[in-house]
């Protein structure tokens, strides 16, 4: 017998039971974009190797480590993308959307990094994002956040999750900040981790963002970027702070939130959960201003939000009361004989405009029927025999109440279904 092949580690198979539940949250995401005036673009997951290195940083653990990097036949260096800003913005320019042009996007699909699989954390994992152009202040900020709420809300977890908010700053503050950081961290070099000592001179500003329990006390002690910032970025942020205030959003403003990415500055949020363990994050986002510029267009202000979908399936099932799960059948037709079958073809395909229908197709006895319509979940089972099919009638059993068989002229199904359903 030959060998059965598995599934790439941490690229995990959706199955029938579980898509449903994908199926919802993505639909409630698109809906609840709709609804704001956000549009969808669709892009490759496949982009240049360079483009990712310009736009995440040569000296992130994304690039270092984790990208899915191959040459294709041509000799070019193509990457699995790891998320999905870079893709967006790369789009927008190729297609000129963002010329004298405001764009609000979001989009949905798989990203890969190749990290250690994990619950909640796969190398093959699902986002939505969000990304708007050409708009800057806090307004957008506001109403990206306000989005994220009543996503939360229409998805149950509103009272599971909570709002964390800091600045950046802006390029030049982050400069004279990341300086003070190597200050402060390099007399304390032996305490950092390993990642953290390599990323001391690379990357100082990741160090914040250790979740190493025995650096906590360091963390802890090192400088903020808010009392380095400039008098203007600060009145940005407490401009967000009023308004979310005003809008009754409930927020922490945690000084040690930063961003993995070198393009993100000034406005950074992530709506985080204590009902996961160290998963802990379950959206993130920030400004990203001089991304456009980098990858060679016209200065754009930019803001976005990414979350996976994994965590948020996980947060869903930990905190519902009720699981989410796909709806039952409302009729199941069972024929006896082949002309039996094409009849229960034909009126199961005039009722579908009213309500979910099984056709058994694969014959047997009706006893062996019965109990397949009784475990598809169905309310109804619809019989046509030989004597029905002789009449042009069809039979009908309620298959979750006491009662009779009833039979009736096959041209009055439609009106008896809507009637009793």
């Amino acid at each position: 017998m030959a060998e059965r092949l598995k599934a790439i580690r941490g690229m995990n198979d959706v199955l029938p039971h579980q898509s449903y539940a994908w199926r919802l949250l993505e639909d409630t995401f698109a809906q609840c974009l709709t609804d704001y005036g956000y549009q969808e673009i669709r892009l490759p997951l496949l982009e240049s190797t360079q483009l990712f290195k310009r736009t995440i940083g040569e000296i992130t653990d994304i690039v270092e480590k984790e990208m899915y990097t191959f040459n294709d036949l041509n000799g070019d260096s193509l990457t699995l993308r790891p998320e999905g800003t870079a893709g967006c913005v790369r789009a927008c320019l190729e297609h000129g959307l963002l010329h004298n042009q405001q764009q609000k996007l979001w989009y949905c699909g798989p990203m890969f990094r190749h990290e250690k699989p994990q619950k909640g954390r796969y190398r093959q994992f699902n986002q939505l994002g969000v990304e708007a152009f050409g708009i800057s202040g806090v307004g957008i900020e506001l109403e990206l956040i306000v989005l994220c709420k009543r996503l939360w809300n229409k998805l149950g977890i509103a009272d599971s999750v909570h709002l964390e908010i800091n600045t950046l700053g802006s390029l030049d503050e982050r400069q004279m900040y990341r300086a003070q950081l190597i200050e402060y961290f390099r007399p304390h070099f032996s305490l950092l981790d390993e990642d953290s000592q390599r990323r001391l001179d690379k990357n100082p500003l990741r160090i914040l963002d250790s979740k190493n329990p025995e650096m906590q006390s360091l963390i802890q002690n090192a400088p903020t970027l808010v009392d380095v910032i400039s008098e203007e970025s600060r009145a940005h942020f407490f401009s967000l702070c009023n308004g979310l205030d005003a809008l009754g959003i409930s927020y922490t403003v945690n000084p040690f939130l930063v961003r993995g990415l070198d393009y993100y500055g000034h406005t950074v949020f992530e709506w985080v959960t204590d009902k996961l363990g160290s998963q802990a994050t379950v959206c993130a986002g920030g400004r990203f201003d001089a991304l456009v510029e980098q990858l060679g267009g016209n200065s754009t202000p930019a803001i976005g939000f990414a979350m996976g979908v994994e965590r948020l399936l996980l947060l869903m099932d930990a905190v519902l009361s009720d699981p989410v799960v796909a709806p039952l059948p409302k009729v199941f037709v069972m024929a006896m004989g082949e002309e039996a079958m094409v009849c229960a073809l034909l009126l199961a395909e005039s009722l579908r405009e009213q309500c979910s229908v099984v056709v058994h197709t694969s014959g047997g006895s009706f006893k062996s029927q019965f109990k397949k319509a009784d475990k598809s979940g169905a309310r109804l089972a619809l019989i046509l025999g030989a004597d029905e099919m002789k009449d042009k009638l069809i039979g009908i059993k309620d298959l979750r109440q006491l009662g009779e068989q009833v039979t009736i002229p096959q041209h009055e199904l439609s009106a008896y279904i809507e009637n009793y359903l």
